[in-house]
């Protein structure tokens, strides 16, 4: 097996179905790759995702796991163990068993508690993500909201290091040429499904429903199971909403050139990979104060409170009537994603913090 194992319980990088977590685990297998720490081998593809809370579905994964974890013991040894996103939904059910079978580093990237779920439905999920944590030498947290949970319950010796989301790009092109028009082009992207996603599109409905202003047009990317019901929602709206489908992606970034904001809640997201994709394209972002996604929108974008329709229309009301400050917000928050944002930055983090665990297991 190569330097380091690398292993993503939600969705593997090779999974064909786009998301923001396949996004990110490509992002840190490239930053990775061209560290100079080594090899990098996707260990296994197990997905260890329950979304509903089922003990049927745990019990399967649980025995899944013991299988690979048969499997890869017999295998040949890494020098470390690379998790990322474990959680109460998806926990690490490989790493801790197969870091100690190997007496190798157990490292975590974007790895969460949740005390609060230690019982009920997710009870022994739960309890995996805890002892995942628990286990890990070092943790990379994304935001400072995981980091408060993490500091608290943190084992003697163990590392937690700051590593801020980023996009799979080396720099940013040149800036695109952008100028104001009589209609503020607005653009919501997201899968179409149920649960959180589904509640931001339905806020959204809601807020630009409550605008004053009406020289505004949306332009929603994204498609899946939910439609039919989100299209619903926009019936009201009549032409001035366009649903342009799953794009690639150069045709998210020609969506994100093309218009002046990004107007999405972000109800239950981690941080929102679609704010640092469409800030890298100099599409400032509208979205609510919620914690992980204030990390990447504050520095460049706006933010309203967490469930104030009314402020949320209020925004975007001021949006439209101010071309200058979109402009000048989009600029600010593409220099902001260059600085900060990108694998120069997340490749000297990584390897800053790994290369001690590695040169310990190899000396």
């Amino acid at each position: 097996m190569a330097d380091i194992a690398f292993y993503a319980p939600m969705k593997p990088p090779d999974d064909p179905v786009p998301s923001g977590d396949r996004t990110m685990a490509r992002a840190l297998v490239a930053a990775l790759a061209s560290s100079g720490l080594g090899e990098v081998e996707l260990a296994s593809r197990l997905r260890s995702r329950d979304p509903k809370g089922d003990a049927s579905v745990q019990d399967e994964l649980f025995l899944a796991a013991r299988g690979e974890i048969e499997r890869l013991s017999a295998g040949p040894r890494p020098a470390l163990w690379l998790t990322y996103h474990s959680y109460y939904k998806t926990p690490d059910l490989l790493g801790p068993a197969l870091a100690q079978h190997w007496s190798i580093p157990y490292v975590l990237i974007e790895a969460t508690r949740a005390s609060s779920r230690l019982s009920g439905p997710y009870a022994r999920f739960a309890k995996a993500a805890e002892e995942a944590c628990d286990a890990a030498d070092l943790i990379f947290y994304l935001t400072e909201y995981d980091r408060e949970a993490l500091e608290r319950d943190r084992t003697p010796g163990q590392a937690l290091v700051r590593l801020l989301p980023f996009l799979e790009r080396e720099y940013l092109a040149e800036a695109p040429q952008r100028a104001t028009h009589d209609t503020t082009r607005l653009l919501a992207c997201a899968m179409f499904r149920s649960g959180d996603k589904l509640a931001s599109y339905a806020t959204l409905a809601e807020a630009l429903a409550w605008t004053k202003s009406q020289d505004w047009t949306l332009a929603i990317v994204g498609d899946g199971p939910m439609r039919g019901e989100i299209e619903a929602l926009y019936a009201q709206f009549g032409d001035r909403v366009t649903f342009c489908g799953a794009l690639d992606r150069d045709g998210v970034q020609e969506a994100f050139r093309a218009a002046d904001a990004l107007v999405w809640p972000g109800i239950g997201e981690a941080f929102g990979m679609v704010y640092l994709e469409a800030q890298a394209e100099g599409c400032p972002a509208l979205a609510e104060d919620r914690p992980g996604v204030r990390d990447v929108v504050v520095n460049a974008g706006w933010l309203t409170p967490a469930g104030d329709v009314s402020a949320f229309a209020r925004a975007i009301d001021a949006i439209v009537a101010d071309p200058q400050a979109r402009m000048t917000a989009g600029r600010k928050a593409r220099d902001w994603i260059a600085a900060h944002h990108l694998l120069g930055s997340a490749r000297a983090t990584l390897a800053g913090a790994l290369q001690p665990l590695l040169r310990d297991r190899r000396s």
